[in-house]
């Protein structure tokens, strides 16, 4: 989702570019669009979440059904993989060349 909407903003960076703006800057904007969007699928999947444990609390191992270590490492975890996956997209952010952005459309 995030790769695809790099590649729709193309035009966007490159005028962002050309306006002077540095690398690291689109790095840091399209990472930190990656992490909106994982915090906003964080939060609807842990409401699903703590709602399915209930009803499953029969069903876990030595595991309480709203154990806040499990979630706090599940939270970390989805950080470091959306961390991971945000960098690719955001590299090829980083070397988009301002004049072929502008005549992409």
């Amino acid at each position: 989702m995030l790769s695809y909407e790099v590649a729709r903003r193309t035009r966007e960076l490159g005028i962002r570019m050309a306006l002077g703006a540095q690398r690291r800057e689109l790095m840091r904007l399209v990472v930190r669009r990656g992490l909106l969007l994982a915090l906003a699928g964080a939060v609807i999947g842990f409401g699903v979440a703590m709602a399915v444990t209930r009803l499953l609390a029969s069903m876990l191992y030595n595991v309480r059904p709203y154990d806040p270590a499990t979630f706090a490492c599940v939270g970390i975890l989805l950080v470091l993989v959306t961390l991971a996956a945000g960098s690719i997209p955001a590299r090829r952010a980083m070397r988009v060349d301002p004049i072929v952005a502008l005549r992409y459309e």
